[in-house]
């Protein structure tokens, strides 16, 4: 299904402007805490962009140079706030492409991408927390019912979470395609 209206100069360029736009918002993510969140959104948008054509390969190299980029740039000492990113919201929307293109079931793919984002969120809390979630103006006792009862939470409010999220990301893609459809070339 691939489409050969378009030259690989086109699909080269296109991942590289996507990678670019993301290696510059997720920097700026893991430089300022406050900045996090939008720079895995934008991040997460720009790697869309290939995927709107189509340009599957294109998409996973602009991922990989994506985190390669933003490792060398400096995060290679936070590199904890880059593990989610790296494990999971990166590829989510390739994934979320070539559920399509393979005519995968949603729902047999939604319990597979579920399970992906449970196990990012276990791994990022072994990873960032080091096993005990919690802040300091945590009450102590709500902190030790939310460690005693971490996984229980993951796999019950994470998954839902998840199927809103994988909802949206799917919205996104659609407004991305419909806007990426006026670039003629």
């Amino acid at each position: 299904m691939k489409d050969n209206k378009y030259s690989k100069s086109f699909e080269i360029a296109l991942s590289a402007i996507s990678c670019a736009f993301a290696v510059v918002f997720l920097w700026l993510g893991i430089l300022n805490p406050f900045l996090t969140a939008l720079g895995y959104f934008v991040g997460i948008l720009a790697l869309m962009v290939p995927l709107t054509k189509q340009f599957i390969w294109g998409d996973f190299l602009a991922y990989l140079g994506t985190v390669i980029l933003v490792l060398v740039l400096g995060a290679v000492q936070q590199f904890w706030k880059l593990v989610p990113f790296i494990m999971f919201f990166g590829l989510h929307p390739l994934a979320n492409c070539l559920q399509i293109r393979f005519k995968i079931n949603k729902w047999l793919a939604y319990i597979i991408k579920a399970i992906w984002f449970d196990g990012t969120l276990i791994a990022g809390y072994y990873l960032v927390f080091n096993g005990f979630l919690g802040l300091s103006f945590m009450p102590e006792q709500f902190v030790q019912t939310v460690n005693r009862y971490f996984y229980l939470l993951v796999f019950t409010l994470g998954t839902a979470a998840f199927y809103v999220y994988d909802f949206l990301v799917f919205k996104c893609q659609i407004m991305l395609n419909v806007l990426m459809q006026r670039i003629r070339k």
